[in-house]
């Protein structure tokens, strides 16, 4: 006995079974047949303790199961209505949407190719009544798949009603691209008049507007009942079409009123502000072929928009325009897009096959007679890639005007693009406020003095391959400083540098800021302090382009060596603070009053974010709207640790 009791509480040692098998033993995943088999109970009166009467129909169901799969079935059936105690409950549903519901609830199933898609979107909307949110995505999501000119107004509507955000904006994109078939489709006259508001507001939903308007009128017409037609009418926007349309289309109809056909007139005649359309195609380039652009003014034309930002030298690869001192009288480089596009980002090769920078402004326009700048680079020095952001706008020409060249009267640009991107970069004054690094080699900065092995090392954030020999940038005490240019003014707040740290020795330096290698400002004075690695400074926001550091003493020698420099600082211990001092400045310049309508948007979003970041305290807003003090703080960090 004692022999056997020795046995059983000995350790257990399996004696043929594998650990796979063991493991497979002990999870068990049975799921398809419990689905199978709970699916027999849908609609059966087996153990039935509830019946619901749909359309005349009876509809046996169990309690249990229902407040199990939902919150609202629980308080409906469990939660003290009089539904509790009822045995039969009556419902004024869609029949065929509900027992779809009711199939779903008992197996977890729904095969939508099976349904009619009118009976899909009752279906979406028990899912939204019922609270069933997985099920209301898997929906929404089977409907982004099958949208069509049949059905995209149905499921606008009901994406509208039931507040499906996604898929709402799914069905928007897809009436954007499809406006002057949609407008002609039977179906658009079928459109709520919620639908019918919020597509016809879209800046980007693009035909011509008599087309836009006679689907209205039709629209109105078949939905004659609707107590508010006007609110429909007011989306059209009557200053966009002819006088002859205004007069031989609208005016016949009856539908707008004779005081409100002369306001379209005298709007369309004298503001320079239309409402324009246009077509939107994000993240994707619109100055190509593809979408029939061209250049249309320019020397050596064919080379702007052929894609080509490799092949180009002092010969061929550009388009160019001679820079004369008044530069009113001049035409500049145009290019004409294929039609009204909605762009918020310009992307531009200068020509950078030498040291060679340049000064423009770009400008934009629908007509050719109204021109609005939406760029000013006229007081700096710019390189290379231009990075350029400004408000969405319909825009059908764009130019470039060239205003200086460091070594000819001459304005190259070998490639051009234009595009509206949902990744922005804020904008201050007309300057780009970036949360990035833009003192790199892909943003087109430079290392213009300074002694290095390896031309730009201080900009190829390698943090960890330097030694006694290579991986810094360097310039001798007393004589020479290091200095970098970024490819385009930025609005700066702050900086990053990691000085040579091999040893024990430490650095003490200075650092300054220029626009345009003329006017300097002192941003960072450490020529009393010793210094060691990695120092973060952070500075009143201000316009750079030039940043000069200069080393005035080295506890080692009589060299001054930076292995890597970067703005704005990218030090993970500082960002989000950094990001608040950004937002700042934005609420700042905004609260100023002087910041041009490029920045309005960004500085009225950075008020606004900057107080909900504040999260209540003292002072709020107003504190953000005070005059700040000027600060500048630093930090010292090991190399060791940021690489740890």
């Amino acid at each position: 006995m004692s022999s056997q009791s020795h046995k059983m509480s000995g350790p257990h040692v399996p004696c043929s079974s594998s650990t796979s098998s063991k493991t497979a033993v002990e999870e068990i995943e049975l799921t398809a047949r419990f689905s199978e088999q709970m699916a027999q109970l849908c609609m059966s009166y087996d153990y039935s303790d509830v019946t619901f009467i749909v359309e005349n129909e009876k509809l046996p169901a169990h309690r249990v199961i229902l407040a199990a799969r939902s919150e609202y079935f629980r308080a409906l059936l469990y939660g003290g209505l009089s539904e509790s105690t009822q045995n039969e409950i009556h419902l004024k549903i869609p029949l065929k949407a509900f027992k779809a519901l009711l199939k779903y609830i008992y197996s977890g199933n729904m095969s939508l190719a099976q349904m009619k898609e009118e009976n899909i979107l009752d279906t979406l909307g028990l899912a939204n009544q019922y609270g069933f949110t997985d099920l209301e995505i898997a929906i929404s999501d089977y409907l982004r798949q099958v949208l069509s000119l049949n059905n995209v107004c149905a499921i606008l509507d009901a994406a509208k009603l039931f507040a499906l955000e996604g898929l709402t904006s799914v069905c928007h994109y897809f009436l954007d691209r499809n406006a002057e078939a949609i407008l002609q489709h039977e179906t658009f006259k079928s459109l709520s008049q919620d639908a019918i508001c919020s597509l016809l507001s879209r800046d980007s939903f693009f035909a011509p507007e008599v087309q836009i308007f006679q689907a209205v009128h039709d629209w109105c017409n078949f939905n004659s009942e609707v107590g508010n037609i006007e609110a429909v009418v007011s989306k059209v926007r009557f200053s966009l079409m002819t006088l002859e349309q205004l007069l031989h289309v609208v005016r016949p109809s009856g539908i707008l009123d004779p005081d409100h056909l002369l306001d379209a007139i005298a709007e369309k005649t004298a503001s320079k502000l239309l409402p324009y359309r246009g077509a939107l195609w994000p993240e994707e380039n619109v100055a190509c072929n593809k979408f029939n652009s061209r250049t249309i003014q320019g020397e050596l034309r064919s080379a702007l928009l052929d894609g080509d930002t490799i092949s180009y030298d002092m010969e061929k690869g550009y388009t160019r325009h001679s820079i004369s001192e008044n530069n009113d009288n001049q035409q500049g480089i145009i290019v004409e897009l294929g039609k009204l596009f909605i762009i918020n980002h310009i992307k531009i090769l200068l020509w950078d096959r030498d040291t060679r920078c340049y000064s423009y402004y770009v400008e934009v326009s629908v007509n050719q007679t109204n021109w609005d700048r939406v760029v000013d680079h006229t007081d700096y020095y710019c390189r290379s890639w231009q990075y350029l952001y400004f408000p969405s706008r319909a825009v059908r020409y764009i130019r470039l005007m060239g205003t200086h060249n460091t070594v000819n009267k001459v304005f190259h640009v070998v490639a051009l693009e234009a595009m509206f991107t949902e990744k922005t970069t804020p904008v201050v004054n007309g300057i780009m406020a970036p949360s990035y690094n833009v003192a790199t080699v892909d943003r087109s900065a430079t290392v213009v003095e300074g002694v290095s092995r390896t031309r730009n090392v201080l900009l190829n954030g390698d943090v960890k391959n330097y030694d006694w020999d290579s991986g810094y940038t360097c310039h001798q005490l007393g004589s020479g400083v290091i200095l970098i240019q970024l490819g385009q003014p930025y609005w700066i707040g702050s900086l990053r540098l990691l000085l040579w740290d091999c040893d024990d020795r430490s650095y003490s330096f200075y650092i300054e800021s220029s626009t345009n290698l003329k006017q300097w400002d002192m941003i960072v004075d450490k020529r009393k302090d010793l210094l060691k690695s990695w120092q973060h400074f952070v500075f009143d926001p201000r316009v750079v382009v030039y940043i000069k550091i200069v080393g005035t003493h080295n506890t080692a020698n009589e060299i001054f060596h930076c292995v890597h420099f970067e703005c704005p600082s990218q030090d993970p211990k500082f960002l989000k603070s950094d990001a608040r001092d950004g937002l700042l400045s934005l609420a700042l310049a905004a609260s100023n009053g002087n910041n041009g309508n490029n920045a309005g948007e960004a500085g009225l979003l950075a008020l606004e974010m900057y107080a909900m970041g504040a999260g209540g305290a003292a002072g709020g807003l107003a504190a953000v709207l005070e005059p700040q003090p000027s600060t500048s703080r630093e930090s010292t960090v090991s190399t060791r640790e940021l690489v740890d």
